[in-house]
This record gives structure tokens, C-alpha cells and sequence, in this order.
């Protein structure tokens, strides 16, 4: 037999990041395992990874066929659930759950701190109008030059003379 090159399989887009890969692997073993450090092999970690992404077309296709047959476009958390009941990995809904839960009590904190930054942020660009204002410094005048700098730039030019020269401007 005489040695073939093994032709890849899987676009490079659809692969999983390896270093995500090892570093999910090697911390599950980890807690599983009373050793200090180990070392996962290269073809383990490919193993790991080709499964999850198999794992995740599946669970996708059939949160999909939940996902139409309530006749909606759009998949959402209750449908990949469900996904995982029917594929028959009842077992990790529970955990899942209590993930997304923690996930959205961790955005709802950060929603709120983002609304009262932007408002404190808000504030603090109208104070510096209003100081720009009290200076003599007007930020609407500065703008306008902006504007007439750009127009200038952009008027189509006039033809005098059979030659091409812009309009003056000031």
C-alpha cells in the first residue's frame, strides 16, 4: 500500500479553536484527576474537538426542527433545552439551565452599569459644552468649519478658461 495523504474532511472554518479545546480538556481532567499536570495528546485533542462540533451540528439541526415546528426562525434557549431532552441528554438541561441563569443575572448587572455609565457619560459631554460654551469656545462653530472644509473638498469644480480650478472659499 503506498501512503496517501489524508485529505481534510472538515473547512477550516467549521473547526473548533484548538487552544479552546485543550484548555476545556485540560481543566476537566484536571478536576477529575489527583495529578499535577497532564498532558493530553495531539490526535486526543483532535478526537475532543471533531466530536463537539459533531455534537453541535446535531444538537443545532434538531433545536432547528423544534425551532420550525413552533413555526418561528429564530432558535432560541427553550429550544435547544428541548433539543437536548429529545437527542436524549436529559442530563445536561439542568446544569445548562442553571449556566444561562447565572449568565443573565451577570448582563442584567452589566446592562445596568452600562445604562448609568452612559448617562454619567452623557452628563459629563454636556457639562464640557456648556464649560466649552462659557469659554467662548462654541463646539458648533468649530463643527461648522469642519462641514465647510469638507464641502470644499467635494464641490465639483468650475471650468474657467478651458481649465479645471475650484471655487475660493473665505
Amino acid at each position: 500500500m503506498e501512503s496517501e495523504k489524508v485529505e481534510k474532511v472538515v473547512p477550516e472554518v467549521e473547526e473548533l479553536p484548538k487552544a479552546i479545546v485543550r484548555r476545556v480538556v485540560k481543566d476537566k481532567l484536571s478536576h477529575c484527576s489527583t495529578d499535577g499536570d497532564l498532558n493530553v495528546h495531539k490526535d486526543a485533542l483532535l478526537a475532543f474537538s471533531e466530536s463537539a462540533r459533531i455534537f453541535i451540528h446535531y444538537l443545532s439541526a434538531t433545536a432547528n426542527d423544534i425551532c420550525k415546528e413552533s413555526k418561528r426562525q429564530t432558535i432560541n434557549a427553550n429550544d435547544v433545552l428541548k433539543a437536548l431532552e429529545e437527542i436524549e441528554f436529559p442530563e445536561f438541561v439542568g446544569p445548562l439551565k442553571a449556566s444561562l441563569d447565572e449568565f443573565k443575572q451577570k448582563n442584567v448587572g452589566k446592562k445596568a452599569g452600562a445604562s448609568e455609565t452612559g448617562k454619567k457619560a452623557a452628563a459629563s459631554d454636556m457639562g464640557k459644552k456648556a464649560g466649552a460654551s462659557e469659554t467662548g469656545k462654541n463646539t458648533g462653530e468649530s463643527e461648522t468649519k469642519e462641514v465647510k472644509k469638507k464641502r470644499k473638498v467635494e464641490e465639483p469644480s468650475k471650468k474657467i478658461g478651458g481649465k479645471s480650478k475650484q471655487k475660493k472659499e473665505d
